[in-house]
């Protein structure tokens, strides 16, 4: 089984994120960038469906600057096999990244394309639906797993995406609990949280991963139309919270939340 795993270069969760003054974009100097964590638990999951079987390949591919080879080291140091990286300067939307991983998939001959849910820098939350469509292929999304087999299964390493006898078997949350689904593989699957924990890289992986390949491909080449549909007009920085104030008693109180707050 080859296994595809998506992998995005994303500012740090943790960083403070400012917006440019003309809107443009996002202030990177001196900014820290990770591979997306939804991608990191794909990862992750995709490792743990190979060791489970025991002849899987896991490929991670990414489409980007070339200085996203530091998250695709990342992944190989967690122990992937082997990474391709699509160059790209130019910012591209959500189907145009969904077209190039499907030519990827086509090339590869892929079995089974695991993604995060969403990447934390815009949300979008539309590649791996798109791919599917793209591909023809089912597709299961916000992939976790139970409460009850979480503790058991991190003890284990056991993966919580099953595949058997040709399917795959996914729990996914949903409001209002937990839903299970069974789709034919190959198939496209976005990952959620609680689905695992990542690993983290070994000193004898970081040294592994320098020698695993990692091939670049240019963007051109292949003959794919990235001509973006979704074109973003400005971005604004969330509005400043307002400073809280005391009040004396609980009759205040109740007359500021229903003369000012209007919530009651």
């Amino acid at each position: 089984m080859k296994i595809l795993v998506t992998v995005k270069r994303v500012p740090d969760p943790n960083a403070s994120i400012k917006v440019k003054p003309d809107g443009t974009g996002i202030i990177t100097d001196n900014l820290k960038y990770v591979v997306n964590p939804f991608d990191e638990i794909a990862i992750e999951e995709a490792l743990r469906l190979k060791e489970k079987s025991g002849g899987a390949e896991v490929v991670l591919v990414s489409v980007g600057s070339k200085t996203a080879q530091e998250q695709l080291r990342t992944g190989l140091a967690m122990g992937a096999d082997r990474a391709i990286l699509v160059v790209a300067e130019q910012e591209l939307d959500s189907l145009a990244v969904a077209r190039i991983f499907h030519k990827l998939v086509q090339d590869e001959k892929a079995d089974l394309v695991l993604l995060g849910k969403q990447a934390i820098d815009d949300d979008a939350n539309q590649t791996g639906q798109m791919l599917a469509a793209l591909l023809g292929w089912p597709q299961a999304t916000f992939a976790s797993k139970t409460d009850s087999l979480e503790s058991e299964a991190e003890k284990s390493g056991t993966p919580g995406i099953q595949i058997s006898g040709g399917a795959a078997k996914v729990v996914r949350e949903v409001d209002g609990g937990l839903e299970t689904l069974e789709l034919p593989v190959p198939a496209v699957i976005t990952v959620d949280l609680r689905l695992n924990v990542p690993r983290y890289a070994s000193l004898p992986g970081i040294m592994k991963a320098r020698k695993k390949e990692l091939k670049e491909l240019a963007i051109d080449s292949l003959g794919v139309d990235v001509k973006p549909k979704l074109k973003i007009l400005r971005l604004d920085p969330p509005p400043k919270r307002q400073a809280g104030r005391k009040v004396g008693s609980v009759q205040e109180l109740v007359q500021a939340l229903h003369n000012e707050a209007k919530v009651i």
